[in-house]
């Protein structure tokens, strides 16, 4: 679909980048393959990881003759992964026909989709255990149920299975907050326990009901958190959209334009070790519960850089734009480095990368065990609502800036277009992300993180 998409050029008569060569089926076809691009993606980062637990805890060990039998096919796949996205990076800037660069990628996806189907019949396949939220629809159905229910003054009376530890339950203490959801372990007194139990969409457990509570108080924080992914999604398509119009070469030696997102990937990585060894060494000292939040803080603190970092340094390119009359020229390259851009990737790295790493860290940390698999899923939500975000944001700040009878900040070429005004929204909009975050955070009732906190390590949302 994405290689029909972009191809305009290559349907009709019509040859040239401009607006009259788009027609309606292109747009069509463009704005499908987002949305197959979308839920793809957000398929393989729910299921993917689950996967491939799920696989490997059934995998017998292997004798030592195995292990040696299968080493070489082992590095074989190991390289495989490595070198071609690697050469997938620097080849595929350099190939002018956009039907060429994005069948490439469609055809390794075709293979790699066989490839993966191939084996189909040899994975271990598992039923479906129930989601946690299942119990909260749960909780709230219940709770409307019992609508005109009076709740009782003893929190004891209300329903928990506390003297059954054999049936393995797990258990959390009653608070008093959000009283109206209590209502859902009402024992109503005309029907026996017994009767009641059988349909657990009139009767909750209390535990049930507090896990209800912890994901309702989390909503505010994950409202904040999605701000940082309207940030993190213009570093793929605005940043390297003006770096791919700006001078490449350092001497003689022409830069391929991956470059920049290496020096990116290099901050998102040092950051992300970084925030991972502070928050071991503070939960091995007890005040752990408390590293998240800070961490939160400062991705917000990086997102505020990152976004005048890019209104200076597009304004400084509008100025060379202007001095040297490219602005009806689109296709010249700009007498300006790209490295000028260098600042605003590398702040971008360290937002993704601490609260790649501080936004998971406060989700599962201040859940029940039961829940924590959604609240990762929670978080890879929040950064998909920022970028979805995103594309409003540019929607609705294009129209209210041509309210007025002023051209709109986006045109159809990035020389025409006023970037850096938008930039500066953005920085204003974290700004006031940030302050209502810490509002949020101050608010917040935090709780010590469990004897099994989640390995950091093995947590890679973005």
């Amino acid at each position: 679909m994405s290689t029909l998409a972009v191809v305009s050029d290559d349907t009709g008569n019509c040859r040239g980048y401009k607006p009259d060569c788009i027609g309606d089926t292109q747009k069509a076809l463009f704005f499908t393959a987002l949305v197959l691009i979308a839920v793809g993606k957000s398929g393989n980062l729910t299921s993917i990881k689950s996967f491939r637990d799920q696989q490997q805890m059934e995998i017998k060990r292997p004798s030592d003759q195995e292990v040696e039998r299968k080493m070489p096919w082992k590095l074989a796949g190991m390289l495989a992964v490595i070198l071609l996205p690697i050469f997938g990076g620097i080849a595929l800037p350099f190939i002018k026909p956009w039907s060429v660069r994005f069948g490439i990628p469609a055809i390794c996806t075709i293979a790699a989709t066989l490839l993966f189907m191939s084996g189909s019949s040899s994975y271990i396949h598992h039923r479906p255990q129930g989601s946690p939220l299942t119990t909260v629809s749960r909780v709230f159905v219940a709770s409307a149920s019992k609508i005109f229910c009076h709740l009782p003054q003893d929190a004891d009376q209300l329903y928990e299975k506390k003297h059954q530890p054999s049936e393995g339950l797990r258990f959390v203490p009653h608070t008093r907050s959000l009283r109206f959801l209590d209502k859902a372990a009402i024992i109503v007194p005309t029907q026996t326990v017994e009767h009641q139990e059988q349909s657990r969409w009139k009767l909750c457990r209390v535990t049930e009901v507090e896990e209800t509570k912890i994901f309702i108080r989390m909503i505010p924080m994950w409202v904040t958190f999605t701000m940082c992914g309207v940030v993190s999604s213009i570093g793929e398509t605005y940043f390297l959209e003006q770096a791919n119009h700006m001078n490449r070469k350092v001497g003689k030696l022409k830069v391929p334009l991956t470059m920049l997102p290496i020096f990116y990937k290099i901050a998102k990585s040092t950051l992300a070790k970084l925030y991972v060894k502070v928050a071991e060494k503070f939960t091995e000292k007890g005040s752990g519960k408390y590293v998240a939040p800070v961490g939160n803080i400062a991705a917000m603190l990086f997102s505020i850089l990152c976004c005048v970092t890019a209104a200076k340094m597009e304004t400084m390119r509008l100025e060379v734009i202007k001095n040297h009359m490219l602005l009806d020229k689109p296709n010249h390259k700009i007498p300006m480095s790209m490295f000028w851009l260098l600042p605003q990737f590398l702040f971008l790295g360290a937002l993704d990368g601490i609260s790649g790493k501080s936004i998971p860290d406060f989700f599962t940390s201040q859940v029940p065990a039961s829940m924590r698999p959604l609240m990762e899923i929670f978080t890879w939500v929040a950064f998909g609502a920022g970028t979805m975000g995103s594309v409003l944001s540019v929607h609705v700040v294009g129209k209210v800036s041509e309210s007025r009878g002023k051209p709109s900040w986006f045109q159809d070429t990035l020389n025409e277009s006023h970037l850096n005004n938008y930039y500066w929204v953005l920085t204003i909009w974290s700004s006031i992300n940030l302050v209502l975050y810490i509002l949020v955070a101050i608010w917040y009732p935090y709780q010590d993180p469990p004897r099994d906190r989640v390995d950091l390590n093995q947590v890679e949302l973005l």
